[in-house]
């Protein structure tokens, strides 16, 4: 036995040659003796070798010469050949399985396209390639050469990408990517390709569209999707119902001309939540809210009210307040607070979402946006626990709706820009 580096024992290595004379000099003095005990440890002895490597030998040579039963050398050899063929095409098929998901819209190029990777395929075929080089299937190491293969890539366009310089670009995406993250994650991980493109430029990044969509694609950000709306108020048949002063009309040309309002619900740890907005047509501005664990009459008053003191100073004359026949609007309270104001209340037709749609419009943001975000969800520290903590985050979302939130009703600008937009104008109209 031969010693390795650290004192322990490893097995030796024995010539070729050295075993066939050893397996040749047992069966000879078998066949002239007619012996078979004693006969191996002595011809082990003789020639230094490993009595239980030797008896191996010759119980192998045996099989291989049909003397004793068993797999012979030959069909062990193809057998191991064919394990390692087996075990090669599970790796191949887990190589393809993984490459489905990871380069899936990032390498386009089909197999029966004849056309060199572009860089951006490249790039997303090496970052496959490091994350998974080290990844073992049936013991065979994934390894370099062997994604390639199933990839159908030479292995020097890995190497070659691996050892070039980075381009401007890629510096550049380097320094934009993060930056670009940071907007996103800043807007609640709401805004797509467009949006985002738009919100990167007003921070004074020089970026294109399609250089931020494919920069989102790398950092896989998404926009958010909307979910079907859901209807939570119930017309009262008993009450007195206010004319349809707005016929689906959602125009205004000034500040506190026309406002609509809508409640939604939104499940919590402790129950369910009601939410209740009052938007300013013309601006998309939510001037009024309020959340609470009943739909009673006051959900709706308070929000109003909330409105009519976000707008105090302003003259409210004449004002339209536009909702649906839910029995919260069209109860004593809320249609005499509205006519407190000055104010003129006006019911779109009973189960037509169409006929207050902008109100309704912000109550699926405001549940995809904050309520069923993940990204909201997260910093709140999992689902939300109750009023409290929801009503905390619907504050902090008005104010981002109002002053950040770029709205494309409104040429993607926010309500605050609108409204001083205006306000600016007039000034200056009257001073002329």
């Amino acid at each position: 036995m031969a010693t390795k580096s650290d004192g322990r024992l490893r097995p030796q290595k024995y010539p070729d040659e050295l075993r066939e004379r050893a397996v040749r000099m047992v069966q000879e003095i078998r066949r002239e003796t007619g012996e078979s005990h004693g006969v191996i440890t002595r011809v082990a002895r003789e020639l230094g070798v490993g009595t239980e490597s030797l008896r191996g030998w010759v119980n192998r040579a045996d099989i291989d010469e049909g003397r004793r039963p068993g797999t012979t050398t030959a069909d062990a050899e193809k057998i191991a050949k064919l394990e390692r063929e087996v075990r090669e095409l599970r790796r191949a098929n887990d190589i393809l399985k993984a490459a489905s998901g990871f380069l899936r819209d990032r390498a386009r190029r089909s197999p029966e396209e004849v056309r060199p990777l572009t860089s951006e395929e490249v790039a997303a075929v090496v970052e496959f390639i490091d994350a998974h080089r080290t990844k073992e299937s049936g013991g065979l190491r994934w390894g370099v050469e062997p994604i390639c293969q199933v990839l159908e890539i030479a292995p020097t366009t890995y190497w070659s990408a691996k050892t070039r310089p980075p381009c401007a670009r890629k510096i550049r995406d380097a320094e934009l990517g993060p930056a670009i993250e940071a907007i996103w994650v800043k807007n609640y991980s709401v805004y797509g390709r467009r949006k985002l493109a738009k919100a990167v430029r007003r921070a004074g990044l020089d970026v294109g569209r399609d250089q931020v969509a494919r920069l989102m694609r790398e950092h896989g950000i998404r926009g958010a999707s909307r979910e079907k709306k859901r209807f939570t108020t119930r017309p009262d048949p008993a009450a007195v119902r206010a004319p349809d002063l707005v016929k689906r009309n959602f125009t205004a040309t000034a500040p506190d001309q026309l406002w609509v309002a809508d409640f939604t619900y939104c499940s919590t740890w402790s129950g369910v939540v009601y939410v209740a907005f009052v938007i300013d047509v013309f601006s998309r501005r939510i001037v009024g809210w309020k959340a609470a664990r009943t739909m009673h009459a006051s959900l709706v008053v308070d929000a109003l009210n909330m409105a009519a003191w976000a707008r105090r100073g302003s003259s409210l004359e004449g004002l339209i307040c536009h909702h649906d026949a839910g029995s919260q609007y069209t109860s004593i309270a809320h249609t005499d607070r509205v006519a407190e104001l000055g104010a003129r209340a006006s019911i779109g037709t009973v189960g037509d979402s169409f006929d207050n749609a902008m109100a309704e419009a912000v109550n699926a943001l405001y549940k995809t946006e904050l309520h069923r975000n993940p990204a909201a969800l997260a910093a709140n520290g999992g689902h939300w626990r109750g009023l409290d903590d929801l009503e905390i985050a619907t504050c902090g979302w008005v104010g981002w709706f109002n002053d950040d939130r770029l709205h494309s009703e409104l040429g993607d600008r926010t309500p605050a820009e609108v409204e001083a937009a205006h306000y600016r104008a007039l000034a200056q109209a009257n001073a002329a």
